[in-house]
């Protein structure tokens, strides 16, 4: 019986509650999202993959400057005013929403009109035009919901996001489905332009469902004005919005251009090391398309826990319990470390049954296999970056990142010419260990 009441009273806890709630959506989210990936890559094969990946970069810098970092931020705020009124806690995202829709709209505008030029100078491919024009309908609409769920992660309500991450994936998947089964249905074959088109749709169901939660959140029409209110404190709020999220999202968009660089630069590393410009592009989408999506799977639990960390963090810091902050750091590590090792040890035994069973590629079980390693060293970053950012560490989180990243890029410019996508594989592996390393030597004095 008293065992019993432990139990109920440990995952009565918001972290435990909240990282169960989310991790069950995410890995169905992710369970779809990877039978989606198989669907993709049957659909268009390994090129049409590699071609609509390097789009990513476009996409990791957009949501670097229009919302990633003004989640973290409004989640940050909201946490420290739980105990406040309601009307307090919503300024954060109300601060949030100001900056960010402006940003987004203005972000859509430059890539629908410079899609060809992008396309071309930048990611090497004019196939991506059509992509590009495509992309920026997505955008707003991400930030929003980015902003949304900042402020429902602050509160540790963590039940709006995570259906409105589900109901995305299913919109996505139904939407590409669709159009590719009337495009098959009319004697067309599909482009890959149909996975972007999926992708806003995905984004506009996901936003509808924040906001519905957002318009009826407990109190909201009792406690909390329709607008936000004018005056010093909304001012002081946006400034706070602002200090924060600018150091972050200064890091993210150099981060996701190094990101991007690195993209970029490997089908040509693979030309440079004797394939055709078919065959590196099908390289290049086995390993990010396929193999890279089944490694980051098990990373739903661990992101989970990622963002209820930060405003746990936040909030213990704020109230001065240091104790608190340890014991958390201690146990996500190694929880971390456990389930690492645990996909570590499938990943390799079961890499080349996976790659041949699941896309019909031995060079993906190759790829899984040889990445398997990543896993102890990939799980446990998501968590102390997050750790980093709820203990104010953004700058030393981004030198961290640099650092890893530059050594990557390494490998791609020195490494991948001789030695092929193998050299690739190699330097991913050596930045993610490298910035294991940094990341727990920046946390010593909490491990000591």
């Amino acid at each position: 019986m008293y065992r019993a009441k432990r139990i109920s009273k440990f995952i009565a806890r918001p972290l435990v509650l909240g990282t169960m709630l989310l991790t069950v959506t995410g890995f169905i989210t992710r369970m779809i999202g990877f039978f989606y990936r198989i669907y993709l890559s049957r659909l268009f094969g390994e090129e049409g993959m590699g071609i609509y990946q390097l789009i990513s970069p476009v996409l990791g810098i957009s949501y670097s400057i229009c919302a990633a970092s003004y989640q973290t931020a409004i989640s940050k705020y909201v946490a420290e005013y739980t105990k406040d009124t309601k009307d307090r806690q919503y300024k954060p995202l109300y601060a949030g929403l100001q900056i960010s829709i402006p940003l987004s709209l203005a972000v859509s505008v430059f890539i629908y009109t410079q899609a060809p030029w992008i396309a071309c100078n930048l990611l090497h491919e004019p196939r991506c035009t059509g992509m590009l024009r495509i992309l920026p309908f997505s955008i707003p609409l991400s930030s929003i919901h980015a902003c949304i769920n900042g402020y429902f992660y602050g509160l540790r309500n963590t039940a709006p996001p995570a259906t409105a991450q589900l109901l995305e994936q299913l919109a996505r998947v139904g939407c590409v489905r669709y159009i590719a089964f009337q495009s098959l249905q009319n004697g067309a074959s599909p482009t890959i332009d149909v996975a972007v088109w999926g992708l806003a749709c995905g984004e506009l169901v996901s936003m509808l469902t924040s906001l519905c939660f957002l318009l009826h959140s407990k109190g909201k029409i009792n406690h909390t004005p329709a607008a936000p209110a004018p005056g010093g404190a909304q001012s002081h709020m946006l400034s706070s919005i602002i200090t924060m999220a600018l150091p972050l999202t200064l890091n993210r968009i150099v981060l996701n251009i190094l990101a991007g660089i690195e993209s970029v630069s490997i089908p040509i590393s693979l030309r440079q090391s004797g394939l055709s410009n078919a065959s590196a592009l099908s390289v290049y989408g086995v390993l990010t398309g396929m193999a890279m999506p089944l490694i980051f799977f098990p990373n739903a639990l661990t992101n989970s826990l990622s963002v209820l960390l930060l405003p746990m963090i936040s909030e213990n810091l704020a109230a001065g319990n240091h104790r608190n902050v340890r014991s958390i750091i201690l146990r996500t590590i190694k929880f971390c470390a456990l389930f690492g090792l645990l996909f570590l040890t499938l990943f390799f035994l079961l890499g080349d049954f996976c790659g041949q069973r699941l896309f019909h590629s031995k060079l993906c079980g190759h790829f899984i296999r040889t990445l398997s390693f990543l896993c102890p060293f990939l799980y446990l970053d998501t968590t102390l970056s997050s750790i980093l950012q709820g203990l104010g560490r953004a700058g030393t989180i981004f030198f961290m990142n640099l650092i890893s990243l530059l050594v990557r890029l390494a490998f791609v410019f020195y490494v991948v010419p001789h030695f092929g996508i193998t050299g690739y594989l190699w330097g991913i592996l050596t930045g993610q260990i490298l910035l294991s390393i940094l990341y727990l030597l920046c946390l010593r004095r909490y491990l000591q």
